[in-house]
């Protein structure tokens, strides 16, 4: 891991993207303070992970789903799949 100020990492970005992605993360400061972290992807999956982990709207859609499982408003899987079928065009539609 590295430590390294936003002025030096804006003039030399490209180095930093290959310090991240062969010694691990690079913390950006701003006026000596953590502004940003550069982290580099192990794969796709990964990126994804990452990006939807930190999706303030994703994080929303599931906490309210958590509560609605606690307040008993939830489906079973087979009802839950039964309910994805009726929703899906059938293929007469779909041509």
């Amino acid at each position: 891991m590295k430590i390294a100020s936003l002025a030096e990492v804006k003039a030399k970005l490209s180095a930093y993207v290959d310090e991240a992605g062969q010694n691990g993360p690079v913390i950006i400061t701003r006026n000596g303070r953590p502004a940003a972290v550069l982290v580099a992807p192990e794969d796709d999956e990964d990126l994804e992970a990452r990006v939807m982990g930190r999706s303030r709207k994703l994080l929303e859609i599931l906490e309210r789903s958590r509560q609605s499982l606690r307040g008993g408003r939830g489906l079973k899987s087979k009802d839950f799949w039964r309910a994805v079928k009726k929703r899906e065009p059938s293929k007469a539609e779909a041509a």
